[in-house]
């Protein structure tokens, strides 16, 4: 079944929190946010993610050429962890709601993807070919990094696509000086001729 947009339902459970807070590289970790703190700000990014989702995810959608093919998409939020697509696990960043936004954004440019996964076998093959010399993180990241900054400059603005670029480390940082070289419209002009 295809969807205009699907619901992005935030959710905390205290058994997968654990888990992260259990963790070997979590337990350096100071000042883990409690399961209050971690309720307070889901209530917080709910209020902010309200004003975006409709647009961000039809857009999503409209430049990808791609199909929701759920109807809700569960984002779990938890203290501290590397933020990943599936299941769509985001950490709390105190320092800048914001960022949230722009780090569950990107996610669920990763899950459009995973939902669309036969029409996307023909664009890494290309992809892969193309920057066969790259890490395949960073092969991964190119078309991700080309459609977040056409989302950030149509609603946004670049300095807060700047910020994501600084905040970015190794094959992340690469895949953005590639989207800037190259162009981001360039880049998904390719991605879309081969749907």
């Amino acid at each position: 079944m295809k969807y205009l947009h699907p619901k992005i339902v935030f959710k905390y459970s205290r058994i997968y929190d654990e888990i992260w807070k259990g963790g070997l590289i979590i337990r350096m970790v100071k000042n883990y946010p409690s399961t209050k703190q971690i309720l307070n700000y889901i209530k917080k990014i709910e209020k902010l993610w309200q004003k975006e989702e409709k647009r961000v995810l039809r857009e999503l959608a409209s430049v990808t050429c791609l199909e929701w093919r759920s109807e809700f998409i569960y984002c779990y939020i938890v203290g501290r962890s590397r933020p990943f697509s599936d299941p769509l696990t985001i950490p709390v960043y105190e320092k800048h709601l914001d960022y949230f936004i722009d780090v569950l954004i990107h996610e669920l440019i990763h899950n459009l993807f995973i939902q669309n996964s036969k029409e996307m076998q023909k664009i890494r093959r290309y992809f892969n070919q193309k920057y066969k010399k790259e890490s395949q993180r960073t092969k991964i990241h190119i078309p991700i990094h080309a459609i977040h900054s056409y989302i950030y400059l149509k609603f946004y603005n670049e300095k807060r696509l700047k910020r994501n670029i600084d905040l970015s480390k190794q094959d992340y940082r690469k895949s953005w000086m590639i989207v800037q070289k190259e162009g981001y419209k360039n880049i998904i002009n390719e991605f879309i001729k081969r749907i």
